[in-house]
C-alpha cells in the first residue's frame, strides 16, 4: 500500500542529491519536520522555490511509511524574495528555519510550532521582526518543555528589577540578588519581560542580548544531541547582529 499526503509547508532546506535532485526538508501543518526526495529540484525550473523561508502546498509520495518518499511542490509565497536586499533580515529567516530543522523530532506534529513559524515567516520585513524573532525562540523553548520563568525572582520571588537569567535554572534574578554573582548570570533584556511584540521598539545591543539569552538555552536543551551545536545559520545571524550592535553604540 502507497503512502500519500497533501499539506501546506514552510521550506526549511534543500540539499542537493545527485545531478539534478534535491532533499527538501519541510515543516509541515500537520506532519511536522519532513523531508523527502524533489527530482529535477536542483535544474533551472525549480530556481528559487526551495529556498529557506518559502511557503509551498506539497504532495508526499511513498511506497512505506518509513521510506524517504518523493515531494512535488507547488509556491504559495516566496517570502526569501522578499528580504533579498536585506542581508539582516536574510539571514534571520535562514536562522529561523535552520533551527527548527535542527531543534525539532522528525515526523512528529508540532501545530504550534507551525503557526508560530508561519506567523514569524510571515512578518519578516516588519519593523519589529528581529525582536519577534526573539520571542520565538524564547517559545520555542517552551514548545521543547524547557520554559524560562522570567516573571519573578528565583531568589526572593520579587517581580522588581529583574535583569538576569539563571544559567542553571533558567529563572530571572533581580539586580539586588544577582549583584553578587553577576559575572555567573546571563543578561536579561526588558523587551522580553513582557513576552509581546507591544513592549517598546528594542535597540541591537537589547536584540544581541536577548538572542544570547535563548541560543544559551537552545544549545543547552535544543541542540544537545547534535555534535556541531547550534546551526550556521544561526551563528551567521548573531554575528550580523552583532555587528549592527557595534556600529550602532560608536
Amino acid at each position: 500500500m502507497r503512502m500519500h499526503w497533501s499539506d501546506e509547508g514552510i521550506v526549511l532546506s534543500a540539499r542537493k542529491h545527485g545531478e539534478t535532485s534535491v532533499i527538501l526538508c519541510l515543516m509541515t501543518a500537520e506532519h511536522g519536520r519532513h523531508a523527502g526526495l524533489v527530482r529535477g529540484g536542483a535544474g533551472r525550473r525549480a530556481r528559487g522555490l526551495y529556498e529557506a523561508g518559502n511557503f509551498v502546498m506539497a504532495d508526499w509520495r511513498a511506497r512505506l511509511e518509513d521510506h524517504l518518499g518523493s515531494y512535488t511542490c507547488e509556491l504559495l509565497k516566496s517570502n526569501a524574495a522578499m528580504v533579498l536586499d536585506s542581508p539582516l533580515r536574510l539571514a534571520g529567516l535562514s536562522s529561523a528555519c535552520a533551527v527548527t530543522e535542527r531543534a525539532l523530532p522528525e515526523r512528529e506534529p508540532f501545530p504550534e510550532h507551525y503557526r508560530s513559524l508561519s506567523t514569524l515567516v510571515a512578518a519578516v520585513e516588519e519593523d519589529n521582526w528581529i525582536q519577534r524573532y526573539v520571542l520565538w525562540e524564547l517559545q520555542m523553548l517552551t514548545d521543547l518543555g524547557f520554559g524560562l520563568n522570567l516573571t519573578a525572582c528565583a531568589a526572593t520571588g520579587s517581580r522588581d528589577h529583574l535583569i538576569y537569567v539563571s544559567p542553571k535554572s533558567g529563572q530571572a534574578v533581580s539586580a539586588e540578588a544577582g549583584s553578587p554573582y553577576r559575572q555567573r548570570l546571563l543578561p536579561l533584556p526588558s523587551f522580553l519581560l513582557g513576552g509581546t511584540t507591544d513592549a517598546a521598539p528594542s535597540s541591537p545591543q537589547d536584540l544581541a542580548k536577548g538572542l544570547e539569552l535563548t541560543g544559551y538555552f537552545l544549545e543547552r536543551q535544543g541542540f544537545n544531541d547534535h555534535k556541531s551545536g547550534p546551526p550556521a545559520a544561526r551563528t551567521r545571524f548573531v554575528d550580523r547582529l552583532a555587528q549592527k550592535a557595534t556600529i550602532s553604540s560608536c
